[in-house]
């Protein structure tokens, strides 16, 4: 047990250290590269924070544990618009431009209801995580036209030398940034190990250990990001961030698990994912009314993943 409670704690670290370094260093690639700003806050930052989600519900998958996989992208989701989001409006109000919090709010809630129609009867089939992967494509390249437009029309405007001070090169950053991905792989199986150890032990349901304990993990560098960005008052990204992270953990991981893995679950998850829809109908319906979020709304978002919680166990 104390093994298995190490394997967790150094999985955890590892995760969210070279998670976040991952990602910095992809927003340094990006701005090397002559990416626009806009576009690293809603691909590299938002998607590349959910590559934990990606790594840990692939390994599970792929090990016969869908029930981990599953759980842990459900509770990822509702930990982004719940927690996260929560945590960082508390620090700062966020506000931003509505047509386009709507725009992406829109694409994020079409991909988690095809996600949450999927699951519902406890099964995705090899065939419907292919259609999910099609779908992240085809979003990406949404985002990235809607990214070019806003830069073109000066609608949006993000100074990428806040989230990405010059580094010493490509060359270096991209070492740096497999190296990342390497360390952040071993962080994430030491981890689902773990879980399933502890899961084991304490006689709780690996779909319970995905909701709760790998989802908050898996989650850290998204609020660590959102907590950063709010201090920076960076309003688009603490949003872009949330949505593009559940945009990705609906498709793109709901994907690549299924096709890792056999695709059926055995936990019940109708109840999480009923939680799931409308903590996101929930934070839209908040981003939505004022274009913004104040303070005790996003207390009502972090009181709400307290609920989800409780609800789980």
């Amino acid at each position: 047990m104390i093994g298995a409670a190490v394997l967790v704690v150094v999985g955890l670290v590892l995760l969210t250290v070279a998670a976040d370094r991952l990602v910095l260093s992809a927003a340094r690639l990006a701005r090397i590269w002559g990416m626009s700003a806009v576009l690293i806050g809603a691909l590299v930052i938002g998607m590349g924070t959910s590559a934990p989600e990606l790594l840990v519900s692939t390994l599970a998958a792929a090990r016969g544990e869908m029930d981990m996989a599953i759980g842990n992208i459900v509770g990822s989701n509702v930990a982004n618009l719940s927690l996260v989001l929560g945590v960082s409006v508390m620090i700062l109000p966020v506000a931003g431009h509505l047509h386009t919090i709507k725009r992406e709010g829109i694409l994020m809630l079409a991909a988690v209801v095809a996600f949450s129609a999927l699951a519902w009867e406890g099964t995705i089939s090899t065939v419907e995580g292919a259609g999910l992967i099609i779908g992240i494509i085809i979003s990406a390249f949404l985002l990235v036209s809607w990214s070019r437009r806003d830069v073109a029309e000066g609608i949006v405007k993000l100074d990428a030398n806040k989230l990405a001070p010059p580094g010493k090169g490509a060359a270096v950053e991209l070492t740096v940034g497999l190296l990342a991905l390497a360390v952040t792989l071993v962080g994430a199986d030491l981890l689902v190990r773990g879980a399933r150890i502890v899961a084991i032990e304490l006689g709780l349901s690996q779909g319970f250990i995905g909701l709760s304990l790998v989802a908050v993990g898996t989650s850290l560098p998204e609020l660590a990001t959102g907590i950063a960005a709010a201090r920076r008052h960076e309003n688009a990204l603490v949003i872009g961030n949330v949505l593009g992270s559940n945009l990705f953990n609906s498709l793109g991981v709901a994907g690549a698990a299924a096709l890792a893995g056999t695709g059926t679950f055995t936990a019940g998850f109708r109840t999480p994912i009923i939680f799931m829809l409308v903590i996101s109908t929930l934070a839209g319906v908040l981003t939505a009314t004022g274009n913004r979020l104040v303070r005790w709304e996003g207390a009502v978002l972090v009181v709400a993943y307290v609920g989800f919680l409780a609800l789980a166990l």
